[in-house]
């Protein structure tokens, strides 16, 4: 891969901070908007940021970890970062769209690149009912929440719910519940990736319920609607060796 632009931008962290000073100090670089190529430094918090912040700009992004985990990030070297750049593999994701409406009846969008979940504002428990391309699948789901992941997003909350985790090419979205209550064994669903996942919060007043998609929360929804949005997608850039596709699969296989 080719590219003529980059731009540096990094996370609040003393340790980033440091790294993007040294690195603009060693190689060319411009201001994000003029940019045919972004590299963010910092975790895993601050890629998924980077993404919100440029999808509109369908720019490449190139992560390096300067964070903890740093599964959507590739590791920090401050040298042969153009040859890096030029051998990087692309992986092309698509985001999830939540509509929610809440108590009120007002209505609020938002994009999420991990999941969208509904949690239980208050000490009870959530009620909801679920329901998959106007079929409805469950009439009660009592739960402490639920969540619709992205393949990309499935190693993160899904897997803190023990949600599955999905190849990238698998084409398929996780439905996984929150300590679920009632049905005792349902476990959640594998979801072919155009489907459209339609939540009723069942007595909304006495047991509310907030939507959350990445970092945009609704409080007090009644409805939320979850979907891929297609027309919108995000490139991000990886070392072969540190292939997205990869770790995930490997992720399976950690005892």
């Amino acid at each position: 891969m080719q590219f003529d632009t980059i731009a540096f931008v990094a996370s609040e962290h003393d340790e980033s901070k440091i790294s993007v000073k040294r690195l603009k100090g060693r190689y060319d670089n411009v201001a994000p908007e003029k940019a045919d190529i972004i590299v963010a430094l910092g975790g895993d918090g601050f890629m998924l940021e980077t993404l919100h912040r440029f999808l509109d700009q369908r720019v490449p992004i190139y992560g390096m970890n300067r964070g903890s985990v740093g599964f959507l990030m590739n590791a920090f070297d401050e040298d042969r970062l153009l040859e890096r750049l030029g051998n990087a593999q692309a992986i092309r994701l698509h985001p999830l769209h939540m509509t929610a409406w809440d108590v009120h009846g007002n209505k609020q969008g938002a994009l999420a690149i991990n999941e969208v979940s509904l949690l239980r504002e208050t000490r009870l428990t959530a009620k909801l009912e679920v329901e998959v391309d106007g079929v409805v699948r469950l009439d009660e789901l009592i739960c402490d929440g639920v969540l619709v992941a992205t393949p990309a997003g499935s190693t993160a909350y899904n897997l803190s719910a023990f949600g599955p985790i999905i190849p990238l090419g698998a084409g398929v979205l996780a439905l996984t519940p929150i300590s679920a209550f009632r049905p005792r064994r349902w476990r959640g669903a594998l979801l072919p990736h155009d489907a459209v996942v339609t939540f009723s919060v069942l007595d909304a007043d006495m047991r509310p319920v907030s939507a959350v998609a990445d970092f945009t929360e609704v409080r007090q929804v009644a409805k939320v609607q979850v979907r891929e949005e297609r027309a919108r997608g995000l490139t991000l850039l990886f070392d072969p060796e540190h292939n997205l596709e990869e770790r995930i699969i490997k992720e399976q296989f950690q005892p």
